[in-house]
């Protein structure tokens, strides 16, 4: 199995194995969609370029705040949540849940996620 087709399955697990996980997408630190599993509206290019800027604006933020090295971020909308965090060198996961996601759980199932992508990565 190609390592973009291991990914996508990945993703779709994800998504699969927690319900308030609406959409997934693993995306390049400059903006490259790696592997997805969106909804067939959501354009793939504009999602990867809005994951690039908000990640170099909390890399940017975390540094002049001193708060170390960005490991997460998270947007809140009245849909739900947006929750970016690294998965690996050079990559982000990027997951889209809904507005009664139990974030603790969605933060336990993306790390496992994320162990599985370095692997492959």
């Amino acid at each position: 199995m190609a390592r973009i087709e291991e990914l996508n399955k990945i993703l779709r697990t994800l998504q699969s194995g927690t319900p308030d996980i609406e959409a997934s997408a693993l995306i390049s630190e400059d903006g490259l969609m790696i592997a997805s599993a969106l909804p067939q509206h959501v354009e793939e290019l504009r999602v990867a370029g809005m994951s690039s800027t908000l990640l170099s604006l909390g890399t940017r933020a975390a540094m002049e705040l001193e708060r170390g090295e960005l490991r997460q971020v998270l947007i809140r909308g009245d849909r739900g949540y947006a929750i970016m965090v690294t998965a690996a060198q050079g990559t982000m996961l990027l997951v889209l849940t809904t507005k009664e996601a139990k974030l603790g759980l969605v933060f336990l199932d993306m790390s496992r996620a994320v162990e599985q992508i370095k692997k492959i990565l």
